[in-house]
């Protein structure tokens, strides 16, 4: 969400503070991809079957590296 202009203008985000929430972001995202990965791989035929998924396309995606 972006900050209100008037308070972006007042009080701009030093670039530490960017960096740092870049990086926070990043590593969130990772670790979603992580999490949610294992739980695909751990899902069987028939709920893979349920959610749309055939079982070759849900372990290729639970193979992949969580920063990709």
């Amino acid at each position: 969400m972006a900050p209100h202009p008037l308070l972006a203008a007042a009080y701009p985000t030093p670039l530490v503070a960017r960096l740092a929430i870049a990086f926070a972001v990043l590593v969130i995202t990772w670790d979603m991809n992580r999490r949610t990965r294992a739980q695909l791989a751990r899902l069987d035929a028939h709920l893979l079957h349920d959610i749309g998924l055939e079982t070759h396309t849900a372990r290729a995606e639970a193979a992949r590296p969580f920063w990709r």
